[in-house]
Parts: C-alpha cells; structure tokens; sequence
C-alpha cells in the first residue's frame, strides 16, 4: 500500500487567490518566554491552498460546507493527466481524456501540479482551469467529484460559469490539489474539509492511497 499526501502545505509565502484573505500563522504563546505551552492563532481564506468548495459558494442560498456528503469525499477515484500544453480543460480535452462511464470521482492532472515542485510561488493566472462547457460535460457524465491542481476550478476571469454549473449540480469541486507525484491510475481518496457551518468553503488533508 502506497499513501500520497496531495495536500497543498499551508506556509508563508503559498499562492493566494487576488483579493483573498493571506494566510497567517502567528505564534502567540511561547515556552522561551515562560509560557506554560506553545499556542498559535491562525488567520486565513476559507479557499486556501487545498480546499473544498461548498455551493454557497457561487448558488446563493445553497449549502455550506457542513453539508457535503462525506460519502463521496471518501471512496474510489482515478487521477487523469491531461496533455494540456496550454489553455484550459474543454469538453474536448476530457472526451480524449477517455473517463470510463461510471467515474464518480475525477482528479485532472495538468501542468499546474508543476508549480507547486518548489513550494511557495507567485500567484499565477495562466493555470489551466475548466472550460464552461468542460463543466458541463462532467456534469452529463455524473461524475460526483472533480479534483483540480490549482487553486480554482474555473479559469481566471472565466471561473464563474464553471462554478455555477459544478456546484448547481451538486460536483463537490476540490481544488488546490499536488499532484505533481501521483502517477495516473486507480486510488482510494480520503478528502476531509473542516466542518465549518454555512461556510462557503474550508480547508482539507486530502490523501490517495494506491493498494
């Protein structure tokens, strides 16, 4: 059995969507100065390195991040490298990507898994995202998760109608996965977001595990 941590490492300097809250952790309690233990407080944008959206995110009313079912965060799910030299993942590019009928949960491997080799990097906007018409193509194959390796589903300044499609359906979208060491193929993914009532989104530890 092999386990292939995806998670992106939550440190100073990582990658944050333009006008999202940084990321901050700050020791507030500390041993050398006769504290009686070492506590730090966290500060942070509930879409931040990996994380889950919820359908509030872009469907106003829907739910929050609580309610996404655990049952499908957890279960089988296959990594697909998509040969994407430039541009986005169109419905074109996942009809080439041979997704078998009956994937329920999809993981696309793009060159953006690249960027996240060397740790803490600029933001970059020229990630590959999801066409709307590549969301709606997951959509008419009832694929239940969709997995991307950057931190939106959708691409920049054309993100919403992919979110809207995904989440309008009930796709639970994980974005913000490594998975520049994951050949592709057949695994068990465990993706547990935080349970945050009515929160648009939240942090997760995602991990595969080949058997």
């Amino acid at each position: 059995m092999k386990l292939y941590d995806i998670s992106v490492t939550l440190e100073p300097g990582i990658p944050i969507w333009p006008g999202n809250p940084p990321f901050e952790l700050e020791r507030v309690n500390r041993l050398e100065d006769e504290a009686s233990s070492n506590v730090s407080r966290l500060a942070m944008g509930a879409h931040t390195a990996t994380h889950v959206d919820a359908p509030i995110h872009f469907i106003p009313g829907a739910a929050g991040v609580e309610s996404l079912p655990l049952d499908i965060l957890t279960g089988p799910a296959t990594v697909f490298a998509l040969d994407l030299p430039g541009g986005n993942i169109t419905a074109e590019t996942l009809e080439a990507a041979h997704i078998p009928t009956g994937t329920v949960r999809a993981l696309l491997k793009t060159r953006n898994s690249d960027l996240w080799r060397g740790g803490p990097h600029d933001f970059r906007a020229d990630f590959a995202g999801i066409a709307a018409d590549g969301a709606a193509w997951i959509v008419a194959h009832q694929i239940k998760l969709i997995g991307v390796d950057y931190l939106s589903v959708g691409p920049k300044g054309a993100g919403r109608p992919t979110h809207e499609t995904l989440l309008g359906a009930g796709v639970v979208v994980v974005e913000g996965l490594n998975l520049a060491d994951v050949p592709p193929g057949d695994y068990e993914l465990y993706c547990l977001p935080l349970k945050l009532k009515g929160s648009d989104g939240a942090p997760a530890r995602a991990i595969l595990i080949q058997k």
